[in-house]
């Protein structure tokens, strides 16, 4: 850029702003130069020079042109003083110093004197003011119709400007007998078209005095482009329809910052040369149209946008929606800056629906039709696409609601509170799969309305509409949520649907079901479902599990110690029960079990898998859901008003339970109201999982027959239905009476006989009024199944603790021979002739010692202290005699040819009972 180019291009206006002065009414300042307090540099726009009159500055008697000013100004040299005109001019090209260079565009400098002319011209400043523009901030000039009258005597100018079509010949001559000439598009404003590089290369022409008639202008051969070409890094384009509603966004830096700006020629006016500087744009992402509300600019901008679609398919193109009757100018004068912001914000897609437009005051206005209208909800938008406009909530993990432009999805299902609706929200442009994630509470109006401003402008969708879409989303989340609530078991999030039984898998299970040996079947199964070992257990707790169904449900306590294998077989009998029923907790907090909804714990089977860590609040919370089948506690509500009032929270039941212990003690409340059963330990059944272990790695088991059985047992489960069971034997079968808490202990009884008799529904009669009966064969099968558990009630000794006594006393017997009773020994000794861990045996001598089982009889802490059995229970007498006493009982009632409580007409009004 030489320093010609310079002059031509940085105004004397655009120096002084940068600066920050600005010349009175008569284009006079304070010199900057020296202490001046009565204004005596004179401003001259026209020439771009300005002269200081007073005798005291240095620049006295020296017109400043642009480049002496910065000089002066800035304390600099000529040279420095260039590079800052260059960089006001924006250019980063080296500078060539030389000061006239032949071939100048003639219109770059015709340019400059029109700009000149806006300063020497009041009605042209009053036309921009009324018109909203600033010609300090644009790039304007001033058309009077006086620049012919400077280039008479230069011919080849002259021929230059008629070429361009700047100048005409009059027909009449002048006075003084030469050619005169007619200017341009008197009295008009004066926009620059540039080419690529930038130059000029042809005006635009607004009049300013006739807003009827013919108004605009362009020179022959029409080039160039408004503001200019768009920048190559241009992600988001304008376009408008006219030049000065280009000029109004221009000024706008919310704008400018975000946006680039490009006018049309009118509605017929978006040319070939458009066309190319757009598609050359390559990391364009949007066009935004912004023609005027009326009927040709939606018609030309639906055109445009149709023939763009077509060259490029992968640009998102939208539109403003103006008011009828209303352009960018108009509403920029009759409306906040901010207006074009907000416009923006709620742009709607051209291939979109797009509802009728509103004026900027809420009257209704019509506006163009789209070319995708949105369906009615429940339609469908394709043949093999979902319907639109419903909540499909086959997947609680991921609710879907899907519209004709976008799809939303609620990853993680909705919140159980009715209090709030937080949910992580994806939306998800339809034609071309971008997404937007959010966290929001549906409930919040201003949550929803900034996430659909944030979405709006991420995927350029109609804000209105995301906001409406939010709006009818929460209606279904609200009925989706209640109808869950109100059914049995929902949960907000777990799997609570029916699981349909098919006719082949409903055949299969009741034939199963009716067969002869069904307890010994469906113990194989469970072997066959990956259950080693633990042939009584496994049985016990499936049948214990089963009792979710019933009103009068059962609860299990599993013992054993660490790396037993406990947890596993809770998982493994849980696995058996339809999933739909079953919640598995690993940590319970102190209140949560408060916080479920009322109907979510009836009829299902609560899995923990340590007891151990429940603190006394959940204890209490885990014992109460147990016996008493409900939860009611009383909490602080907030109503609507604020006022904060009490209310009682209730959750029902009933639930059956298994849990799991380390403890050898438990809280006796806690004991008295499950089974008790004591895990395996022995070194066969050790063996047994380690075999199986081997073999499952070497392949021979194969998991998807275990997965397949697990399924079998599942719809075997499916098939019983919960019929109320009468025990006609309830009074002739007593159990011992030395049993712990032996009042809750035959009420667990009297409840696991009715699931024998319940299991065996396909076999049993019923009585009148639909009740099954039992039989005697029920009776012996609940006693043979629960015997460990009837003994471990009667025992002072818990599971774990019985199996590791009993081991010590075989130990002792086998090393010590006839002086076993007698024989001390250390717990190092113990440790490795039952191979069993230090804490292990460290815990079992101490409950031992309290319970005056073993005592402590001598050695020293240095050297280890040695211990002594003294006492020696006969564990297998205990057995022999809880077995007696019940069998007894059993041989007598089968003695019974009816039951006493089921007469005939063959049977005696009065009978005597045999039993005692």
């Amino acid at each position: 850029m030489t320093i010609a180019e310079i002059k031509q291009q940085l105004t004397l206006s655009t120096v002084l702003q940068h600066y920050g002065l600005k010349p009175d009414k008569h284009l006079r300042l304070h010199c900057p130069f020296h202490d001046d307090k009565t204004p005596s540099l004179q401003v001259y726009y026209k020439t771009h020079t300005c002269y200081c009159f007073s005798s005291n500055c240095k620049t006295h008697g020296k017109a400043l042109d642009v480049i002496d000013f910065v000089m002066y100004k800035e304390g600099c040299s000529k040279h420095e003083a260039i590079e800052k005109c260059k960089e006001l001019t924006g250019d980063i090209s080296p500078i060539v110093l030389t000061f006239s260079r032949p071939g100048i565009s003639i219109l770059g400098n015709m340019f400059t004197y029109f700009k000149n002319g806006v300063h020497n011209s009041k009605p042209a400043r009053e036309y921009l003011t009324s018109r909203g523009l600033d010609h300090t901030l644009l790039e304007i000039g001033y058309n009077a119709g006086q620049f012919h009258h400077g280039v008479r005597k230069d011919e080849e100018l002259i021929k230059s400007c008629l070429s361009l079509g700047l100048l005409s010949e009059h027909d009449r001559k002048s006075k003084t007998g030469e050619t005169a000439y007619r200017p341009f598009a008197k009295y008009s404003l004066v926009f620059a078209l540039r080419d690529r590089s930038g130059q000029v290369s042809g005006f635009y022409f607004r009049s300013t005095v006739n807003d009827d008639d013919q108004k605009h202008f362009y020179l022959k051969n029409r080039q160039g482009l408004y503001p200019g070409y768009p920048a190559p890094e241009t992600e988001r384009l304008i376009l408008t329809e006219a030049i000065i509603d280009a000029a109004t966004l221009l000024q706008q830096p919310a704008i400018t910052k975000d946006y680039n700006v490009l006018s049309c020629y009118g509605t017929n006016g978006f040319t070939k040369e458009h066309q190319q500087a757009v598609k050359s744009l390559r990391g364009l992402k949007e066009i935004i149209f912004a023609f005027d509300g009326d009927d040709a600019g939606n018609k030309a901008a639906a055109k445009y946008a149709a023939a763009l679609r077509e060259e490029l398919p992968h640009i998102v193109i939208s539109t403003l929606c103006l008011p009828a009757g209303e352009d960018v100018n108009s509403i920029a004068l009759s409306h906040e800056p901010g207006i074009f912001v907000h416009l923006l914000s709620e742009r709607k897609g051209f291939f979109l629906y797009t509802p009728p437009c509103t004026s900027l005051d809420g009257a209704h206005e019509t506006s163009f039709s789209s070319e995708k209208i949105i369906p009615e909800p429940g339609t469908v938008a394709t043949e093999k696409g979902p319907p639109l406009g419903v909540l499909d909530t086959g997947n609680p993990y991921k609710l879907s609601y899907i519209t004709a432009y976008a799809s939303y999805y609620i990853q993680g299902g909705i919140s159980k509170g009715l209090d709030s609706m937080r949910v992580t929200l994806v939306v998800e442009r339809k034609d071309n799969s971008q997404k937007s994630r959010n966290k929001l509470d549906l409930y919040e109006d201003k949550q929803v309305e900034k996430v659909s401003r944030e979405v709006s402008e991420k995927l350029l969708l109609d804000k209105s509409l995301l906001e409406g879409d939010l709006y009818r989303l929460t209606d279904l989340l609200d009925e989706y949520r209640e109808e869950d609530l109100i059914k049995p078991g929902g949960d907000n999030g777990a799997v609570t649907g029916v699981y349909p039984l098919t006719l082949q898998e409903r055949t299969t299970a009741e034939g199963f079901l009716k067969a002869s040996d069904l307890i010994k079947r469906l113990n194989d199964l469970l072997g066959q479902a990956g259950i080693v070992g633990e042939e009584t257990n496994r049985l016990f707790l499936l049948l214990i599990a089963i009792s979710y169904k019933m009103p009068e449900t059962l609860h299990a306590l599993i013992q054993g110690s660490s790396g037993s294998g406990k947890t596993r077989l809770l998982k493994q009998i849980s696995d058996c029960i339809p999933q739909e029923k079953v919640t598995k907790l690993t940590r319970v907090s102190d209140k949560v079990l408060y916080n479920y909804p009322e109907h979510y714990f009836i009829n299902r089977l609560l899995c923990l898998e340590d007891i151990d860590g429940l603190s006394e609040e959940a204890e209490f919370a885990f014992r109460e859901l147990q016996s008493n089948g409900e939860l009611n506690s009383a909490t602080s509500i907030k109503l609507d008003n604020g006022q904060i009032t009490s209310g009682q929270k209730t959750v029902k039941g009933p639930i059956a339970s298994l849990a799991c212990t380390t403890r050898g003690e438990i809280y006796e409340d806690n004991m008295s109201r499950v089974f008790l059963l004591a895990v395996d330990e022995s070194a066969e059944q050790t063996g047994r999982i380690i075999s199986y272990q081997n073999n499952k790695a070497s392949g021979e088991i194969d998991s998807r027959k275990e997965q397949d059985t697990k399924h079998v047992i599942q719809n075997l489960v499916r098939c019983l239905q919960p019929y109320q069971v009468v025990n006609p034997y309830a009074n002739k079968l007593h159990l011992p009476p030395g049993a712990h808490k032996i009042r809750r202990l035959n009420d667990l009884f009297l409840n696991f006989v009715k699931m024998i008799t319940l299991v065996h529904q396909y076999q049993r009669k019923k009585d009148s009024k639909g009740r099954l009966i039992t039989e005697i064969s029920d009776l012996e099968m609940a006693v043979d199944i629960m015997f460990d558990s009837i003994v471990l009630k009667v025992d002072e000794l818990d599971g774990s603790l019985r199996q590791f006594f009993e081991q010590l006393k075989c130990w002792l017997h086998k090393e010590y021979s006839e002086n076993y009773k007698t024989a001390a020994f250390s717990l190092r000794e113990v440790r490795q002739g039952l191979r069993c861990s230090k804490m292990q045996v460290f815990r079992c001598f101490n409950d031992l010692s309290r319970l005056e089982y073993v005592r402590q009889q001598g050695g020293h802490a240095n050297r280890g202290f040695t211990y002594q059995v003294i006492y020696w229970d006969n564990y297998e007498a205990l057995r022999a005699r809880v077995k007696q006493h019940l069998q007894e009982q059993s041989i007598c009632l089968k003695m019974l040819h009816q039951p006493p409580l089921c007469y005939t007409s063959e049977t005696p009004a009065k009978r005597q009972n045999p039993l005692p």
